[in-house]
């Protein structure tokens, strides 16, 4: 079987971490999560990396949790989703509190607290001209969870993080880069160029002065992010209990709209 998730670290300090289920666009289950987290202190660990450059294989970057895998579980779901979300959690801290910057490329869709929840906690974000961005929990029956109720605040201010997580707009690279969620569009061709361009450059950079300024500008956002982690993860598994997430599930599944019935 092809790992889930794929790191290399090259010469010149990049670490390059790759989401590595194209065939499900990159969606997260619990064996994806694991290996994420685990390939994130690696970099932490290994002396030799410098910067972590951020992707996706395929035409997606992450399109979310694998929700194939999700409505499979049935009754079985909120078990599941606990043990999924508190892996995404990890990844995401991680990410944040990794002693090295975190570049990261998206391409198409970043969904979900999986793919948004990564936004958000990098430091630097390239995105294709052609990408889209939106949160979707609210749209299943679900909440945010990746840290992400914090980290987009932080991002794009109270307002805008309450009508992309309320109202779940599908938001273009040009939307993204005005409200502040992505650093920097550039055309679709172009996207791996600009992204590794711009690690390599840190990578020639001081690691400890990066590192320290990294530390001394997420501190409080990632502290705030510690402190919400158990509380997204208690709802996201209440709520995958409902049948309203169910029934959302479904809904995307089989491509149509969902019949809520607020239970």
């Amino acid at each position: 079987m092809t790992a889930p998730v794929a790191l290399d670290v090259a010469v010149d300090g990049v670490a390059r971490l790759r989401l590595n289920r194209p065939e499900s666009s990159n969606g997260m289950n619990v064996e994806l999560l694991q290996a994420l987290h685990a390939a994130v202190l690696q970099c932490h660990a290994d002396p030799r990396v410098r910067v972590v450059l951020l992707t996706g294989e395929g035409r997606n970057f992450c399109a979310g949790g694998d929700i194939h895998t999700f409505e499979s579980k049935g009754e079985r779901l909120p078990d599941y989703l606990r043990e999924a979300t508190a892996w995404l959690q990890l990844a995401s801290a991680a990410l944040i509190q990794l002693r090295v910057p975190v570049v990261t490329a998206v391409q198409g869709f970043a969904a979900g607290g999986g793919g948004l929840g990564l936004v958000c906690a990098s430091d630097i974000v390239v995105a294709a001209q052609s990408a889209k961005f939106f949160s979707g929990a609210v749209r299943v029956g679900m909440a945010p969870d990746g840290g992400s109720s914090v980290t987009l605040t932080q991002l794009v201010g109270l307002r805008h993080a309450l009508r992309i997580l309320l109202t779940n707009p599908t938001l273009t690279a040009a939307e993204a880069l005005d409200i502040g969620l992505v650093t920097e569009v550039v055309a679709d061709d172009d996207l791996l160029d600009r992204a590794t361009e711009l690690a390599t450059m840190l990578a020639t950079l001081p690691t400890q002065a990066l590192s320290a300024t990294k530390r001394l500008v997420w501190s409080g956002v990632g502290a705030a992010v510690e402190q919400r982690l158990a509380e997204e993860s208690r709802t996201v598994s209440e709520l995958s209990g409902t049948a309203d997430a169910l029934e959302g599930l479904r809904a995307v599944i089989e491509r149509r709209q969902p019949r809520f019935t607020g239970r």
